[in-house]
């Protein structure tokens, strides 16, 4: 896939970039997550990891400022949100997450209806808040 803009993708998402605090910690959990999503490996190379789905890809680079934390809940990027296939694709990806060590499954208590809808939330390891949004 070239990286180049389509114009029969316009106005659609065309790329995430996001700094990683520890760049193999975060491809372990993003690798696992985006694979479930149908994600698969586009590029490596030193400092960075990128996944590509049709149009859209989610690179991840080393943060060279790897000790200042993330905050969504100041000015900048507060989470990013994925279509599941299924209800039962976000109850797979909940188990997984309540599986790992380097996640966190947000909003237990609320679990699937947190947001008023299905979903699933969750932070990754560096305090970034994922929401997987399942169909009606």
């Amino acid at each position: 896939m070239d990286d180049h803009a389509d114009p029969e993708y316009a106005g659609q998402l065309h790329h995430v970039e996001l700094y990683a605090s520890d760049l193999e910690r975060s491809v372990d959990f993003w690798g696992w997550l985006l694979g479930e999503l149908g994600y698969e490996p586009k590029d490596e190379w030193d400092g960075g990891r990128s996944w590509v789905n049709g149009p859209a890809y989610v690179v991840f680079v080393q943060a060279d400022d790897a000790d200042r934390p993330f905050d969504r809940q100041t000015p900048g990027l507060n989470h990013l949100a994925f279509h599941a296939a299924s209800r039962e694709q976000v109850d797979s990806l909940a188990a997984g997450v309540r599986e790992r060590a380097d996640a966190t499954l947000l909003y237990e208590d609320r679990h699937p209806f947190a947001g008023g809808y299905y979903a699933l939330y969750c932070e990754d390891p560096d305090g970034i808040k994922v929401e997987v949004v399942a169909p009606e």
